[in-house]
């Protein structure tokens, strides 16, 4: 049997693994293991110390921890309540004001952290009984909200990026910079359809009841600014110092965490409770990517040694086929491929044997990274699987799940809309790189 035969095989045990509910890393690396010994001998336990070797001394990950660590302290100092209820009471008679409340805090709260399940579950906490309270429409809620937890995938600082940017040997500094644009394009486009559908039909957000608006405008602002400030000022001080090239990734994370600490300190957030929770917190999600990152690469070398996705970007060039359809050809593949998976595999497996694909058909590499960014985006609402879905569930239990599943639908339709726009428009990704780092 040829290696590359071998190599199809392999990834065919790994769907099944997957699929059985076997944990990843583990059915990565015996599947490495195994496959490698079978298609090129005893080489298999060189590469594979060779590339966890690597991946553990690869600088550019170790901002991972520290990102992590930001967000969990960013959301351990209470700062993003006390922004929402702010606003709320800023736009109490304007119609679906909530709607603009849960966005605003989205938006910020991406940048603050780029883990979906975090915000997710904390703009359900925040929004969701105040949404019922005030009768909002339950699908348009539950799909915003889904949404815009969702944000953080793709608003720097990501950690996907983070973790993308050595596999597609492009600067992270370009990748934030990339994807500052599609991130406040999809909030945007959030945001203005879900306030259309308000003036259309003013029952779906109707303005806060007289009864839970406060009379001291003074102190609404003041809660405002408490908000808004200290996170708006850490998020683009840490963000800032890295696309601006005064600090690597590394290093602006770094400045970013200890502000975090500072901050949650200032604001009376810092217990040993709270830091211990948090560190545990970061250690766990910490561990589980990176272990994934190694066990990922280690499968990654074995199949490209195997030769299979040179024969798989042949097969897809020989179709001789626009390159705009190969494009939307791959997109879908990876739309499917993120229902049953995490987005770490489909950017440390799929993503590296497609770049030779990317390259010999002409597409910028920082574009294609900002289009599975944003592809991995629009899985996480779509059902059978929507894992969004089950966050939100999990803090809002009186909205049903089907309702919930509805609303995602919508706010899928606008990210492919979204996606598509990025495809059209390619300046949409490379216009502020281009402005940046000329």
């Amino acid at each position: 049997m040829t290696p590359e035969i071998i190599g199809l095989l392999m990834i065919l045990a790994m769907l099944g693994g997957i699929f059985i509910g076997f944990p990843i890393s583990f059915v990565l690396i015996f599947l490495g293991i195994v496959f490698g010994y079978w298609g090129f001998g005893e080489l298999v336990f060189y590469q594979l110390t060779l590339l966890f070797y690597s991946t553990m001394m690869e600088q550019t990950l170790a901002a991972v921890p520290l990102f992590v660590f930001m967000g969990v302290m960013m959301e351990q100092a209470n700062l993003m309540e006390r922004l929402f209820n702010s606003i709320q009471q800023l736009l109490a008679r304007v119609r679906g004001s909530l709607y603009l409340a849960v966005m605003f805090v989205a938006t910020i709260f991406a940048a603050a952290t780029g883990i979906v399940g975090a915000s997710v579950t904390l703009l359900g906490i925040m929004s969701g009984k105040q949404m019922i309270r005030s009768n909002y429409d339950t699908k348009l809620s539950a799909g915003l909200i889904a949404a815009g937890g969702t944000l953080g995938i793709l608003i720097p600082p990501s950690i996907m990026l983070v973790v993308m940017g050595p596999i597609l040997q492009v600067p992270v500094t370009t990748l934030f910079a990339a994807a500052v644009m599609p991130g406040l394009l999809l909030a945007a486009l959030f945001t203005c359809y879900a306030m259309i559908r308000c003036w259309i039909d003013p029952s779906l957000g109707p303005p806060l009841a007289i009864t839970d608006r406060l009379d001291t405008k003074k102190k609404i602002w003041i809660e405002f600014l408490l908000g808004l400030v200290p996170p708006a000022v850490l998020v683009l001080a840490a963000l800032g110092s890295i696309m601006f090239g005064l600090a690597t990734p590394t290093e602006g994370a770094a400045c970013g965490a200890a502000g975090s600490l500072l901050l949650c300190a200032a604001y009376g957030r810092l217990t040993w409770e709270n830091l211990k929770d948090s560190l545990v917190k970061t250690l766990e999600i910490s561990v589980l990517i990176l272990f994934l990152v190694a066990a990922s690469s280690f499968f990654g070398g074995v199949f490209a040694r195997l030769g299979t996705p040179t024969i798989l970007v042949e097969f897809l060039l020989d179709l001789d086929l626009n390159r705009y359809v190969i494009l939307a050809i791959v997109m879908a593949i990876i739309f499917l491929l993120a229902w049953p998976l995490e987005w770490v595999p489909i950017v440390l497996i799929v993503v590296p044997f497609l770049i030779p694909l990317m390259e010999k058909l002409g597409f910028d590499l920082a574009w294609f990274g900002i289009l599975v960014a944003v592809n991995l985006q629009t899985a996480w609402l779509s059902p059978p699987v929507a894992l969004s879905a089950y966050f939100l569930k999990g803090v809002v239990p009186e909205w049903e799940l089907s309702d919930i599943y509805r609303g995602m639908a919508q706010f899928m339709g606008l990210q492919l809309l979204g996606l598509i726009l990025i495809i059209i428009f390619p300046a949409i990704v490379m216009w502020l790189p281009g402005v940046l780092y000329k």
